[in-house]
């Protein structure tokens, strides 16, 4: 299957939430090739990962972030 560029955007509003989104990142960071992190002060945190993979594990990622209780996800892929 041919790699894709893809940006993934993790809105993260309870920081109890920030261990499963880092487990979940480190599980695919052979994939990732950039991260920001910003916090937004006691609003939320914002991530956004760019990758380089199939787009199966860019879906994959995407969804199990989304499961994830008070974590907000949207992603993009270039064609």
């Amino acid at each position: 299957m041919e790699n894709r560029i893809a940006v993934i955007s993790i809105l993260v509003r309870d920081r109890d939430a920030t261990d499963a989104v880092n487990h979940l990142l480190h599980e695919y960071g052979d994939c990732i090739i950039g991260r920001m992190g910003i916090p937004h002060r006691d609003r939320c945190s914002i991530i956004t990962i760019v990758m380089d993979c199939a787009a199966d594990q860019v879906s994959a990622l995407s969804g199990k972030l989304g499961r994830i209780d008070q974590v907000h996800v949207r992603s993009m892929m270039a064609r």
